[in-house]
């Protein structure tokens, strides 16, 4: 018989099987700019608990997504999907 016994060998194939697996992110945000061609920018902001002065502060950061065909417009309300990267910058596409 070999080294490992038959429960070492079902243990190592059962720690594949409880990988995690993740979901992508999902944002809300405004569309600031689609001066871009097949790019919009979108700003998404958040509420996050300072932790100095126990009060909410909203913080705002702008991602750019992938949007075919130019559909969406200034100021529209869109949600966006992280995705594998289509460029340098853009890791989002417009669901």
């Amino acid at each position: 018989m070999s080294i490992f016994s038959k429960k070492t060998v079902e243990k190592k194939a059962d720690n594949k099987a409880d990988a995690k697996v993740t979901r992508p992110k999902v944002l809300s945000g405004v569309v600031t700019s689609t001066k871009m061609k097949d790019t919009i920018v979108v700003k998404v902001d958040r509420f996050v608990k300072a932790p100095k002065y126990e009060r909410f502060v909203k913080i705002s950061k702008k991602y750019k997504a992938h949007d075919a065909g130019n559909t969406k417009k200034e100021g529209d309300r869109v949600e966006i999907v992280e995705v594998a990267p289509i460029s340098k910058d853009k890791h989002f596409k417009v669901l």
